[in-house]
């Protein structure tokens, strides 16, 4: 059946708009010999189509953006959510005076359904002068309904017992699980040498009044997880202590034209803070930037790899690692949430990213990527491997950020396709 999903923007920022950013930023660069990687004026965004309809007659001035704040209507519809309807919110400012400061995002969204899901979520990722110190955090409260299409990447178990078909789902039957979901999570990072961070944090994940409809424990997936593993079927928390290190040097998170990015943690969670089982995984996120043209910096080839391995412990069923699992919420596209999920997973994805016109309005992009978990019937990691692929379009909406409107119609194993609208790149 086809899919049509809104995955949550994931980057964020700080407090207020900064006033005339982009005649500060240009300041500062000359200050600072610091030659500017791109000519902002020769850039169209929907900020000067607007003020193109509204003021004809009145020539924009490219230096005096108001406000670095991209606000859009949250409109979708598919057979899980029903219609939906909220708003979208990213913004994005460099802090201090110094140009090497990265620079911090921050986004949020609310929104509802005709099934009756309400999500609110509120991300961040601040940077503060200097690089000294990194902020990253969300808060997401949500009424959730989350498709469930079975443990491990795609293969069935036909030998086995009815749960441990159930648990495989090699029909690729879609359940249905509903709940209340609650998740603060905060991490702190330290400059600790040039372009590294060394972090620590932790996350509360939530939930509570989970359904999925199972009497016996043993007639969804879902169900059969839980009674095999020791976890309630109505409720769980997952608490835990985050450690990471870090090494950037990407130009812009919302969309970069140039540089590395790499993240590698441990989580622990402890049943001493709340968590219902205790368990450690090792996380990695991957990704590499190629600019492939000095006149277009944004004609870029990008790489993405991020993966997670359970260690020892158990994880409940609904925090597996998975398809569009990472971060962002954004990796896999061409299947829903979870469609693939193991104790360990790993996907790799790459993406061409190009202009299509010359005041760089509308872009273009083709992508693919490959998932591969194990299950609990002898599919190791990296011995299954499943793809997806598509292609899309990228509006620019807020030139001094980057902040641009993602369009992109992907295609799976299965039968699996979809649309995915966004804001920002997937990665």
């Amino acid at each position: 059946m086809p899919a049509l999903i809104v995955a949550p923007a994931l980057a964020f920022s700080q407090a207020g708009p900064p006033a005339d950013s982009l005649k500060a930023d240009s300041l500062r660069a000359r200050k600072f010999n610091i030659k500017p990687i791109e000519d902002l004026s020769k850039q169209y965004d929907f900020g000067d189509l607007t003020h193109a309809i509204l003021h004809p007659h009145k020539k924009p001035d490219s230096l005096h953006k108001s406000s670095g704040i991209t606000i859009v209507p949250n409109v979708a519809a598919n057979p899980t959510i029903g219609g939906q309807l909220g708003i979208k919110a990213v913004a994005g400012r460099r802090l201090g005076n110094d140009p090497k400061t990265l620079l911090s995002v921050a986004a949020t969204s609310a929104s509802i359904t005709t099934k009756g899901i309400i999500y609110f979520y509120l991300n961040h990722n601040v940077f503060t002068p200097g690089n000294k110190w990194n902020f990253q955090g969300n808060l997401v409260a949500a009424k959730t309904v989350s498709p469930d299409f079975g443990l491990g990447i795609g293969r069935g178990y036909p030998n086995g017992s009815t749960p441990e078909k159930i648990l495989a789902d090699g029909s690729h039957k879609g359940y249905v699980i509903r709940s209340n979901y609650y998740n603060i999570r905060e991490k702190l990072y330290k400059n600790i040498g040039k372009n590294f961070f060394a972090g620590a944090g932790m996350s509360f994940e939530i939930r509570r009044n989970v359904n999925a409809r199972d009497s016996t424990g043993l007639s969804t997936p879902s169900g059969v997880y839980n009674t095999g593993h020791g976890f309630p079927q109505d409720h769980y928390s997952s608490n835990g202590f985050l450690f990471n290190i870090a090494y950037t040097t990407r130009d812009n998170p919302n969309r970069t034209y140039k540089g590395v990015y790499f993240d590698a943690g441990i989580r622990v969670n402890q049943r001493w803070i709340g968590s219902t089982k205790s368990a450690v995984q090792i996380t990695s996120d991957l990704r590499k930037y190629i600019s492939l043209s000095d006149v277009n910096p944004e004609t870029v080839l990008a790489l993405w790899n991020w993966g997670s391995y359970l260690v020892t412990g158990d994880i409940p069923y609904l925090e597996l690692p998975g398809t569009a699992r990472d971060g962002s919420y954004r990796s896999g596209r061409g299947y829903t949430s979870q469609y693939f999920k193991g104790t360990q997973f790993n996907d790799t994805e790459a993406e061409f990213r190009f202009p299509i016109l010359r005041n760089k309005f509308l872009s273009g992009v083709a992508f693919g990527n490959l998932q591969t978990a194990n299950d609990e019937h002898g599919t190791k990691l990296f011995q299954v491997f499943q793809p997806g692929y598509g292609a899309g379009f990228r509006v620019l909406f807020n030139k001094a950020t980057r902040t641009n409107l993602a369009l992109d119609y992907a295609f799976g194993q299965f039968g699996r396709k979809g649309f995915f609208l966004n804001l920002n790149e997937s990665f």
